[in-house]
């Protein structure tokens, strides 16, 4: 029995609740340490239930689909990759409760620097999972090789943070508990960016049928507009 269209209906909309909740956690969670808001920090932690409710409701149907309707070909990647995404939207949300902790805890200190590569990487982060779901939404295989070089930029940043943090607790070692948190942040920002990067290759493979892990950026390259 083919996969009908109300089933797809129904597993996109649940992505895109998911999806929504975790670009929502990412920028609360930078906010709540920008703006020293504990409030919006512990809203973000508790916020995590919701989204790994979200992530069991969707692997669940996914099972039923392929339980009920065995699917092949294409329809069996769709539902496959629906269930991976999940699995890195769930780990993206993680690392934004992470953000969250390490801010309830740098609130109670002194300010060690004005933030501006983090928020820069928030909001590069948040544009990548918006961008690697709508990819796999629309199967836009050009919109998620966009998202994967982006990944590039994310670690730029994450490296630039940490130079810096370096320089600071080399200056003043009373500043090594404070740098260290904040590098923390840095480095689950990065790994956000990972898990955007994961969605947007296994978009890849579920519209070309490709595996493209590991491909250097001039393979890249020659796979737009294919």
């Amino acid at each position: 029995m083919p996969v009908r269209e109300e089933d797809y209906r129904k597993l996109r909309e649940d992505l895109l609740g998911m999806a929504s909740l975790v670009q929502a956690a990412i920028k609360e969670s930078v906010r709540s340490l920008a703006e020293r808001d504990a409030a919006a920090a512990r809203s973000v932690i508790e916020g995590d239930r919701r989204i790994n409710s979200y992530d069991v409701k969707i692997d669940e149907e996914c099972v039923e689909l392929i339980a009920l309707r065995q699917p092949m070909g294409r329809d069996l990647r769709f539902i496959t990759t629906a269930m991976k995404i999940t699995t890195d939207l769930e780990r993206i949300a993680d690392n934004a409760v992470n953000i969250a902790e390490r801010a309830l805890e740098l609130n109670e200190e002194p300010i060690l620097k004005p933030f501006i590569d983090i928020p820069r990487m928030s909001e590069i982060s948040g544009e990548m999972v918006k961008n690697a779901i709508d990819a796999f939404l629309n199967e836009n295989t050009e919109l998620a090789i966009q998202v994967i070089k982006q990944d590039d930029e994310m670690d730029d940043l994450n490296d630039s943070v940490l130079l810096e943090l370096t320089f600071i607790m080399t200056q003043d070692p009373s500043t090594v508990s404070r740098a260290m948190k904040v590098s923390y942040v840095s480095k689950y920002l990065e790994r956000i960016g990972d898990h955007a990067t994961n969605i947007a290759e296994m978009v890849v493979y579920m519209v070309k049928g490709r595996m493209i892990r590991h491909m250097l950026p001039r393979e890249l390259e020659k796979m737009e507009g294919q």
